[in-house]
């Protein structure tokens, strides 16, 4: 629920912002506010699961998420004819939506090394992460379909509440134990995660992590701007909301599916570093083809083809490279060293969106553009799309060259 909430706008941006009547840049920093609150929420959300705990961390996520969804609906409200103010109330309930995410985000370490034996770790991480692609994927696939005009933008808005207070009754009804009767594995039975702020400086002086972090943490920021800019890139070729939406939802199943079978897989074999870097560089090759095949016309099924790799193998990645964090970070506690890869990502994802949006070009208006247009006409994404994939190629080799680490947990528990 709280992904949905984040990427409500992004499959239908351009009628938001008529709807608003505020410009395209307004409705992308619907998106931006949910990266930069995460980053210093992120280290509260960090220090409330290692030291309060997960189960006060899900229901204090739930509240400020129904809360929030509550305040985007008044926003739309007419009876409070709220006139140039209703923007404002819309982007106060994303802010609150915001301080929810990094609770839920951070959770699925610890639920995995808390309630799990070290045998099916990774792919109880793979399950609980991918929850977050799922949100993602329904946000692809509803928003375009409930809003086919700009003013059916209050039952989207309405229809997303309905689960943010759903999840927060069960959360708060529903949640009673802080950690199972008994220990699943050896090291959840020594549950010894240092205290915050030491595990902190641990990690600041951890090389492997530093560079997980910043690979990995780079690599969820691409996912970040694809997911939220992937409308705006595609609709000035000629390509509909959508088949965006379309793309959106393949790049997020095919994850989902990559995910499943990575994750089954590391269980098995234990080969956490071989398997990352093996994906990174098949998604890094994806993500040139797309950047390429983007900038030209009726490429609908080459499209869909490198989305759907892009996600396959990127998604892959995610809870594994989660798992990998907590191995070469251990004893550090799991909340803050899969945390921090997050803050981290947050960061650069801020920083890649604001560098891509610098990055386009305006153009005079195109009769084939699909674009629902401001007055400046449209943006061409040419030079964004080609940096966005150099890039990933760059963090793929440096990933690969350069990052080795011990197995710390489990040469512990053994």
């Amino acid at each position: 629920s709280t992904l949905q909430l984040w990427l409500t706008f992004a499959p239908v941006a351009d009628k938001a912002a008529a709807y608003f009547r505020v410009s395209l840049e307004m409705v992308n920093w619907l998106s931006i506010v949910y990266l930069l609150i995460s980053i210093p929420f992120g280290l509260v959300a960090t220090w409330v699961l290692d030291s309060v705990g997960l189960r006060c961390a899900v229901i204090l996520s739930a509240w400020l998420n129904m809360t929030g969804s509550i305040i985007r609906m008044l926003s739309v409200l007419k009876f409070l004819s709220l006139g140039s103010q209703s923007y404002w109330y819309l982007f106060i309930g994303q802010c609150l939506c915001a301080l929810a995410q990094p609770l839920i985000i951070f959770s699925p370490t610890k639920l995995a090394a808390l309630w799990f034996p070290d045998h099916q770790r990774a792919t109880a991480n793979m399950i609980a992460s991918m929850s977050n692609p799922l949100g993602i994927l329904i946000a692809n696939v509803l928003s375009p379909a409930l809003v086919p005009e700009g003013k059916h933008i209050p039952l989207m808005l309405g229809v997303y509440a309905i689960p943010a207070v759903t999840a927060c009754a069960l959360a708060t009804v529903g949640i009673h134990e802080k950690v199972p009767p008994t220990p699943p594995s050896a090291s959840a039975t020594n549950s010894t995660s240092q205290p915050f702020l030491t595990g902190l400086k641990m990690l600041l002086r951890n090389k492997p992590y530093i560079m997980l972090a910043v690979c990995f943490g780079g690599g969820i920021g691409m996912f970040t701007c694809f997911s939220a800019l992937l409308e705006q890139i595609l609709c000035e070729k000629g390509y509909s909301n959508e088949f965006a939406g379309l793309n959106g939802a393949l790049f997020t199943v095919c994850g989902l599916l990559g995910a499943f079978l990575l994750g089954l897989y590391v269980d098995r074999t234990r080969k956490f570093i071989e398997s990352t870097k093996i994906c990174f560089c098949l998604s890094a090759l994806a993500s040139i083809v797309f950047a390429v095949a983007s900038r030209f016309r009726h490429q609908a099924v080459m499209l869909a083809i490198t989305s759907s790799l892009f996600g396959f193998f990127g998604f892959a990645i995610y809870p594994i490279a989660m798992e990998l964090a907590v191995e070469c970070s251990y004893p550090v506690g799991e909340g803050t060293s899969t945390g921090l890869i997050f803050v981290a990502s947050q960061i650069e994802g801020v920083i890649l969106m604001i560098l891509l949006q610098a990055l386009t070009v305006r153009v005079s208006e195109d009769p084939s553009s699909t674009c629902a247009l401001d007055q400046d006409g449209a943006l061409d994404w040419t030079t964004p799309v080609l940096v966005l994939a150099g890039l990933c190629s760059a963090m793929a080799c440096f990933y690969v060259i350069f990052f080795h680490t011990d197995y710390k947990r489990l040469h512990a528990e053994t």
